[in-house]
């Protein structure tokens, strides 16, 4: 058994039921900011120990807030299903069918359902104020953001100069038929017309927000919309430039998304962010750093006290995923094989071939945090090439502040 393996023996908890979450919540004390990663886009293991981990966190500590790597509109949905902002009698799985833009799987499976099914259930009891909320923080939907800026203003305020905006910023993207890649390629060639109107929109709605203050939380919605049409024109504009551009737009509105959120909800706001290990563990203690490469995890960190902010890596030593070997394509269910050799993953499993929790901590910190290679599985994923360009360079214990290993996983369930 290697050095790591001994030290990884020596301070991993076993990790079976419930209960041996206990030193995870007590580690994360007096965070307000609680980063819940996965290594993969389509285990359901990942999802239901991060479920565990919220409901802990929502009961025990007063969270309040839920933001995930998925788009604004969709999520809104959940939030007003939770919230009873919608038909009491509506079916969960059909608030899910709002996922329809691929990769569809990451939130309309059954794991979400379930725990979507906990939220509404638990809101019940609550006073508004006391609810807790799930919100989208993702860049992907222009189109649909200013389409549902259009709809909510023509219908509560069809007379507002922020409509007019609206109408015009989304006059500039008609053309490209709601193609991102159209809009990518053009915008090499095209003046600032579309991101002056996307900037002016924000700065309006910005301006009137207290006209659309209402017991739904107009207001912060027609905010977040603006603010993901602003900051997906830039992404998409950086797309044609630099995928390392791209990447920092996208994780900076993102950090932008999560401080709205939690300065419309006050000072006490706690909040619960669901993202990929790639974006929730602290790029500086990766290879990304080399590259000025950010991530949410880095950022907010920045931003924020040390103990404010409390970051959970997740992965596996093998077992099967939802994803897709080729962009867009359909999703297939596809054998995870087991870790490489000198990887985290590996050194994990081999210090005991089962579900293992560690925290890092000043006792242990500095065992953990040379460099060693960390599993990265995304929507896309073919395990013949896995060797190649699976594996993050990663210093473990800068990168999170907690990691849990699960040595055998499943695959997520999608919806239909």
């Amino acid at each position: 058994m290697s050095p790591l393996e001994e030290s990884i023996k020596n301070y991993a908890l076993s990790y079976e039921t419930k209960e041996d979450l206990n030193p995870i919540i007590d580690a994360i004390g007096d965070a307000k900011i609680v980063l819940l990663g996965e290594a993969s886009h389509g285990t359901s293991e990942f999802y239901t120990v991060r479920a565990e981990l919220s409901k802990r966190l929502i009961e025990e500590k007063g969270f309040k807030l839920i933001a995930v790597e998925g788009d604004w509109p969709s999520c809104q949905q959940i939030n007003r299903f939770i919230k009873g902002y919608t038909d009491e009698n509506e079916d969960v799985r059909n608030v899910l069918k709002s996922f329809n833009r691929w990769p569809t799987w990451m939130w309309a499976n059954e794991e979400i359902a379930d725990f979507v099914s906990w939220l509404k259930l638990h809101n019940q009891a609550k006073k508004d104020i006391q609810k807790v909320g799930f919100y989208g923080i993702d860049v992907y939907s222009l189109w649909e953001s200013l389409e549902e800026i259009i709809n909510f203003l023509g219908k509560t305020d069809p007379e507002s100069t922020d409509l007019e905006l609206a109408k015009k910023a989304f006059s500039c993207f008609e053309p490209f038929n709601q193609h991102p890649e159209n809009y990518a390629m053009s915008s090499v060639n095209l003046s600032q017309a579309c991101v002056d109107e996307v900037s002016k929109l924000l700065t309006s709605i910005r301006i009137h927000e207290d006209n659309y203050k209402n017991s739904e939380e107009a207001d912060l919605n027609l905010k977040i919309n603006a603010l993901v049409a602003q900051n997906a024109e830039k992404y998409y504009r950086a797309m044609v430039k630099s995928d390392d551009l791209s990447w920092n737009v996208r994780d900076e509105h993102m950090v932008e998304a999560i401080n709205e959120i939690m300065d419309y909800h006050g000072n006490e706001a706690k909040i619960i962010v669901w993202e990929h290990n790639t974006h929730i563990g602290d790029a500086s203690a990766t290879d990304m750093k080399a590259e000025d490469m950010i991530n949410v995890g880095q950022v907010l960190r920045e931003q924020n006290r040390k103990e404010y902010v409390y970051a959970v890596g997740f992965g596996t030593h093998r077992g099967t995923v939802i994803a897709t070997e080729e962009w867009g394509v359909p999703f297939k269910r596809i054998e995870v094989p087991p870790a490489t050799k000198n990887s985290w993953e590996a050194a994990m499993h081999n210090a005991g071939p089962f579900n293992k929790i560690l925290i890092y901590n000043k006792e242990n910190y500095s065992l953990f945090d040379d460099w060693i290679g960390h599993r990265a599985i995304g929507v896309v994923y073919n395990p013949e090439y896995e060797a190649y360009g699976s594996y993050v360079p990663s210093k473990m214990a800068s990168r999170y502040d907690a990691f849990i290993h699960i040595d055998e996983t499943k695959a997520l369930s999608p919806l239909g």
